[in-house]
């Protein structure tokens, strides 16, 4: 990911995130920027804990969290967040 990226997404990587979905939303997340050709736009970053276990899996788009982001449900999440942010 380019360091200068405008929009950055922190996806959360404890241990209960990780095991509930983020582990298969890191993958999927990295598979719709390239697919998109958003990987110069958006940085991903990975962050220990968001302190938020029982709601997740969680990520921040920006400055917006989004708790219990199931791997089904993360394109459409991320459809409705990036496309108007980087159109």
């Amino acid at each position: 990911m380019a360091s200068d990226a405008g929009l950055q997404i922190v996806i959360c990587m404890g241990s209960s995130c990780f095991a509930r979905g983020n582990a298969e939303n890191l993958r999927l997340l990295q598979e719709y920027l390239k697919r998109n050709q958003l990987q110069d736009a958006v940085r991903i970053r990975g962050q220990l804990c968001h302190e938020n276990c029982k709601q997740g899996p969680t990520l921040t788009i920006g400055e917006r969290r989004f708790s219990g982001v199931a791997p089904h449900s993360l394109t459409a999440l991320l459809d409705a967040e990036l496309k108007p942010r980087l159109s």
